[in-house]
C-alpha cells in the first residue's frame, strides 16, 4: 500500500469549497475545528440539540442539516452510523446534486447501502485511525494521527485530490495516510472493534478478573492484574510493537506469556474470529445492528445495564477513586 505524506497532498483542491460538517459530535467537532484552523471554509449542519449550541459557541455558522447540505460543495457526514441512512434520505438526498462531494470517515452506510449516492457526485472517505479527542490533540501539537483515504465514486476526476486535501487539512499526512477501498476500511474496522479492540479485549480482561476472584483472590488485586496494568502493556506495544514489550517485561512474564497466551487464544477463539469477519463481510452484522435500532435498541440497553452492575465495574470505580488526584 502506498503511504502519502505532506508533499503528496495539497489543500488547494478544497480552498474554494464550502465544507458542511454534518453532526457536531465525537468526530464532527474535532474535524470542523482542524479544517477551520487549516484555512478551509466550514459550516455546520446539526439538529437542535447540545451539539448545535456547542458549534455556535465555537464560532461556526450553524444551520439545519438540509440547508447546510444544499449550501456546501463537500458534505461530510459524521453522524452515528445508525442514523445516517434516515437523515440522508430526509435531509440530504433532496438537495444533493451533480458536482457535489459526499464525504465520510467510515464506510458503513455506503458499503451496506444505507446511503446510495446519485450519479455525478464524488464519494470520498478521509478517516482518522483514532478517537476524535486524540485527533484534535495531535493536530494542536503540530502533528497528526494516521489516516486512511478511499474513493467510492470519482465523478469529477478529482476525487482523490479532494480526499488528500481533506486528509492534509486534518493533519493526517503528517503522520501518514494509506489509500484503501471502502469495503476494506469498513470490514476491517468493524472486525477490529468486535474481535479485538472493544469486544475481545474487554471479554479477555473480564474473564481473567472473574477467574482470579472466583478462585478466592481479592477483587482489588484482580482488577490491577487483569485491567489496570493493561494500559502499560499497550503503551509499550504502541511505542515499539510486541518486540519492545517483550524486552521491557521480565523474563518470567515473557516466557509465561509466550507459552500460555496461545492456549488462551487458541483454535476456538480463532474460529470465532473467522465467523465474526464472515458476519461483517456478508452484511449479517449490519442487518442485525439496523434492526436493533429499529426495535429501540432494547438489547443494547439491556447489555449496558447488566454491564454496569458487574463486579469488575463496581470494583473498578472504587479503585480509580482511590487514586484520583486530590
Amino acid at each position: 500500500m502506498k503511504l502519502y505524506h505532506e508533499n503528496d497532498a495539497s489543500i488547494d483542491a478544497l480552498k474554494d469549497k464550502t465544507i458542511a460538517i454534518i453532526g457536531y459530535g465525537n468526530q464532527g467537532r474535532p474535524q470542523a475545528l482542524c479544517l477551520r484552523d487549516s484555512g478551509l471554509n466550514v459550516i455546520i449542519g446539526q439538529r437542535q440539540d447540545s451539539g448545535f449550541e456547542q458549534a455556535k459557541e465555537d464560532g461556526f455558522e450553524v444551520m439545519p442539516i438540509s440547508e447546510a447540505a444544499e449550501k456546501a460543495d463537500l458534505i461530510q457526514i459524521l453522524l452515528p452510523d445508525e442514523v445516517q441512512g434516515e437523515v440522508y434520505e430526509k435531509e440530504i438526498a433532496p438537495v444533493i446534486k451533480e458536482g457535489k462531494i459526499l464525504g465520510c470517515s467510515h464506510g458503513f452506510s455506503i458499503v451496506f447501502k444505507r446511503i446510495v449516492p446519485p450519479e455525478g457526485v464524488d464519494v470520498i472517505m478521509a478517516a482518522p485511525k483514532s478517537p476524535g479527542s486524540e485527533e484534535r490533540k495531535e493536530y494542536e501539537r503540530g502533528f497528526g494521527v494516521p489516516g486512511l483515504i478511499a474513493i467510492y465514486k470519482d465523478a469529477s476526476g478529482k476525487a482523490k485530490d479532494y480526499a488528500l486535501a481533506y486528509a492534509k487539512a486534518m493533519g493526517y499526512t503528517r503522520a501518514g495516510v494509506i489509500e484503501c477501498t471502502f469495503p476494506q476500511e469498513t470490514y476491517s474496522d468493524l472486525f477490529g472493534e468486535q474481535a479485538v479492540l472493544c469486544g475481545g479485549v474487554t471479554e479477555l480482561m473480564k474473564a481473567g478478573f472473574e477467574t482470579l476472584v472466583g478462585s478466592g483472590y481479592p477483587p482489588e488485586i484482580a482488577y490491577f492484574e487483569c485491567l489496570n496494568e493493561l494500559k502499560l502493556i499497550v503503551d509499550l506495544i504502541y511505542e515499539g510493537g510486541f518486540d519492545l514489550m517483550w524486552k521491557r517485561v521480565s523474563n518470567t512474564a515473557e516466557y509465561g506469556g509466550r507459552t500460555r497466551g496461545p492456549k488462551i487464544i487458541g483454535k476456538e477463539s480463532r474460529e470465532a474470529m473467522k465467523q465474526t469477519l464472515a458476519d461483517v463481510e456478508s452484511g449479517k452484522f449490519a442487518e442485525e445492528w439496523v434492526n436493533e435500532i429499529k426495535n429501540g435498541a432494547s438489547n443494547l440497553k439491556k447489555l449496558r445495564e447488566e454491564g454496569s452492575k458487574e463486579q469488575v465495574e463496581v470494583v473498578g470505580k472504587e479503585i480509580r477513586a482511590l487514586f484520583e488526584k486530590k
